[in-house]
């Protein structure tokens, strides 16, 4: 029989009531011939609440017990679905990651995924026509035996790594929202839901500020080629909408130029001033953050009228702003910076499309059209299938729709 495996996020299973909801879902995939596997979140709001007591019980806790803690909260979850399932006359039973096993590093609190035994899952299809109801977000470092979690959104990775391992035909991601939209819909009414969008466009929009799933479960979508459909949960369980299907590039008839807008809010802004221009220098900045496990972003070198000096900018993630700007004034001596400049009132927006690789200017009109609304950009970069600036939050809306126009997807 052909499997299948559906993944629901917290406010899919929020509630005992939606628990059900979502049990209907999946009585309605497996009367239509599918063997299933079900990977559950925990019920909305419970995972913040769990680390909410791991952080009173201790100031300075330990990453070991702070997963054991957190990774309860999808163990309830797989549970009460098993039951409810039981309920509807389907066999069930819930699995949690170290008993599948999903195998992961040791990085506690932010592991990946390096391999998972379907064995036992697959033994249950074959015998007892059985529904598989599996704990996301967490797995087990085998080498210690200790429970691991995935980092936020990790149900989304466990759900595509567990279809990659049982030879799923397809993955449907539940989620709040029917599908993936060229951009987000309150701030631009008009935007559209995606039929299909590519892994690669898919991956952008995940990195670049769009919610809709995980970076890392696209990157496992992509490597493994598993078709995987963003849903709604909120639809009738008798008559659900298709959603978007994130697939192959070959697989998409009609192309255009870009398929979105996307916008993340975590940026700040970092320039070192009249920075000496020679060799070695940039290494003395950007090594230490990387060392400190801070991601740098958009990178811009302007040297001065004298050629002696330089400016460099760059971003960082908002919440690692105060760290970066402690770090690299502990090393002003050896980096020789005159002045350190920071904002945290900025915002990158980004143009995704895989149309760009055979159209030129595409950034360019982008550029002038955001000139025409006043809008300035204090950074830039491009690769071949998105471009990203970085302008004042104030704009945020206005970027936004203007290249949500600009790029005609305005347009049924």
């Amino acid at each position: 029989m052909p499997r299948l495996v559906m993944k629901f996020g917290g406010t899919s299973v929020a509630t005992v009531e939606r628990i059900r909801n979502v049990a209907r879902h999946v009585k309605r995939e497996v009367e239509a011939g599918y063997d299933v596997a079900v990977v559950v979140s925990a019920m909305a709001g419970k995972t913040n609440e769990l680390v909410g007591w791991v952080k009173d019980a201790s100031a300075l806790y330990d990453s070991k017990e702070y997963d054991v803690v957190v990774a309860s909260g999808e163990q309830v979850t797989s549970g009460l679905l098993a039951l409810a399932l039981q309920e509807m006359g389907l066999k069930a039973r819930s699995w949690q990651g170290w008993q599948i096993p999903i195998m992961t590093s040791e990085a506690h609190g932010s592991a990946r995924i390096a391999a998972i035994d379907g064995t036992g899952i697959l033994k249950g299809f074959t015998d007892n026509k059985e529904v598989a109801v599996v704990s996301g977000f967490q797995g087990v470092h085998q080498p210690t035996g200790r429970i691991t979690t995935l980092g936020r959104g990790g149900s989304d990775t466990s759900a595509v790594a567990l279809a990659a391992a049982v030879q799923a035909e397809r993955c449907d991601i539940y989620t709040d929202v029917d599908g993936v939209y060229t951009t987000d819909p309150r701030i631009v009414p008009k935007a559209r839901r995606l039929d299909r969008v590519s892994y690669e466009e898919m991956l952008e929009m995940a990195s670049l500020g769009a919610k809709v799933l995980q970076v890392r479960s696209v990157e496992l979508a992509m490597m493994h080629r598993v078709p995987t459909y963003v849903r709604s949960s909120f639809d009738d369980p008798a008559d659900p909408k298709l959603g978007t299907l994130i697939c192959d590039e070959e697989d998409i008839m009609e192309q255009q130029v870009v398929t979105g807008i996307a916008y993340s809010r975590d940026e700040a802004q970092i320039t070192l001033r009249d920075i000496a221009d020679k060799p070695g220098i940039a290494a003395s900045i950007f090594v230490p953050l990387a060392d400190a496990n801070i991601n740098v972003d958009m990178i811009i070198q302007v040297v001065s009228d004298n050629a002696a000096t330089t400016d460099l900018t760059f971003t960082v993630p908002t919440a690692d702003y105060e760290r970066a700007c402690a770090l690299l004034n502990e090393r002003r001596n050896e980096i020789a910076f005159k002045e350190l400049q920071g904002a945290t009132d900025v915002v990158k927006v980004s143009a995704i499309g895989v149309g760009m690789r055979s159209h030129a200017g595409v950034a360019a009109r982008a550029f002038k059209a955001l000139a025409d609304k006043g809008i300035n950009i204090r950074a830039i970069t491009t690769s071949e299938i998105k471009f990203s600036v970085l302008i004042e939050s104030a704009y945020t809306e206005l970027a936004v729709r203007t290249l949500h126009s600009l790029y005609g997807l305005d347009q049924a």
